[in-house]
């Protein structure tokens, strides 16, 4: 019984934490959007990632921006990844 009951807890935060990620991620979407109408400029450290991510230092890229910007590992990663497509789509 009590094995039905974590499970269903487990389920329900996951399903939570998708939806809580959807939404942050309309939110970036938003605030790149209103960055680009603006005129406002990027954060100063995206040129130092680029830079890392152009020589091969993915690693290295995803860690300064853990460092710099206090994102999480999967939040650096997705960010990284996120200025990678963007040098590739350029």
């Amino acid at each position: 019984m009590e094995f039905y009951i974590a499970l269903i807890i487990i389920i329900y935060l996951s399903v939570k934490l998708d939806k809580f990620e959807g939404r942050m991620k309309s939110m970036q979407y938003t605030l790149d959007q209103l960055t680009k109408q603006l005129g406002l400029p990027e954060n100063p450290i995206n040129d130092e990632l680029r830079e890392l991510i152009n020589g091969g230092e993915d690693v290295k890229a995803v860690k300064k921006a853990r460092e710099t910007l206090g994102l999480s590992l999967l939040e650096a990663k997705n960010y990284i990844d996120k200025l990678k497509s963007d040098i590739d789509n350029g």
